[in-house]
């Protein structure tokens, strides 16, 4: 008997003592509850404002992440159909055009990086990459080397332009050129040599310096030439063009006259396709009609004054 009343007795404690900790927990909600709404009140209209947009940021974050996504990946598709259709257009152009690679070899000499500052190797980088793009689209191509790669000019490339590895239709050798092609194939194109280039052999292998100098090391592509031994020649371009400059013509100039020559094969449209209007380039056919104009008008006033007097 005294035993169940002891149990009855510690049931009735617990079940109080629940009751107390429910009623003190409800307690404690209502207590925050009015404490949130007193806040909420105590709060001014901009900061209530303020809250309202908080909340509603966080409740659209998900919103935003999958917008997000969304446009991603549209520009994603958009980029990858602009790829596909220029990759077919340019198919389909070169397949127009009838595509015919020459079997001319052209070289850009890089052996003398080390008389160039890296601001100037820095530009023949840029004259590389003019020749590179416009062989790659040329209606008749020719077989490019690029030697003597190395030093400035190699480091430059690696850490402006990771792409080269994979440039495709271009010989990029570290080993100078005499090493790679015969003696008797080889052409050095330089303004400096006193022989004048009337036609392009197609089987041989015409050299361009690859240097950038501003008139520091005039003649040096000449002198290279005579103490190698090999054919020298300048473009005819004393013969069609009279310019306010020396004729010195960069080097992605010199590349793109030759592919423009073994498309139209006249000198002359070659020329006037590529040169810059800055190297203030005319005709010299015209200037010399302008000259034999002016000597008639000349002649003419003077005869006028003849017969007047």
């Amino acid at each position: 008997m005294s035993l169940e009343m002891s149990a009855k007795n510690l049931a009735s404690a617990m079940v109080t003592e629940a009751q107390e900790n429910s009623k003190s927990s409800i307690d404690l909600k209502a207590e925050s509850t009015l404490e949130k709404i007193e806040g909420t009140e105590a709060m001014s209209k901009r900061q209530r404002k303020k809250l309202m947009k908080q909340k509603q940021w966080e409740e659209q974050r998900d919103l935003r992440k999958k917008k997000r996504k969304e446009k991603r990946l549209k520009r994603k598709l958009e980029r990858q159909s602009q790829l596909e259709s220029s990759n077919e257009g340019g198919i389909r152009k070169r397949m127009h055009r009838n595509i015919v690679p020459s079997t001319l070899r052209l070289i850009i000499d890089c052996s003398f990086d080390s008389l160039m500052e890296l601001k100037d190797v820095k530009k023949l980088h840029k004259q590389i990459q003019r020749c590179y793009a416009e062989n790659r689209k040329a209606l008749h191509p020719v077989q490019f080397y690029l030697t003597s790669h190395g030093g400035q000019l190699k480091d430059n490339m690696d850490e402006t332009d990771k792409g080269w590895v994979n440039w495709k239709d271009i010989y990029i050798k570290s080993e100078h050129y005499s090493e790679l092609i015969k003696k008797e194939d080889l052409v050095y194109l330089t303004s400096d040599s006193p022989d004048v280039l009337n036609e392009l052999d197609e089987s041989k292998a015409y050299v361009i310096g690859g240097l950038v100098d501003h008139n520091h090391h005039k003649g040096i592509t000449y002198k290279r030439a005579q103490e190698l031994g090999i054919t020298h020649a300048q473009l005819p371009l004393g013969v069609f063009v009279k310019m306010n400059s020396r004729k010195v013509l960069a080097v992605n100039h010199v590349f793109e006259i030759i592919l423009a020559y073994l498309e139209k094969r006249v000198w002359e449209e070659a020329f006037f396709t590529v040169l810059p209007p800055r190297k203030g380039a005319k005709p010299l056919h015209a200037i010399t009609d302008a000259c034999v104009c002016k000597l008639k008008d000349s002649e003419e006033v003077q005869d006028e004054v003849s017969d007047s007097d």
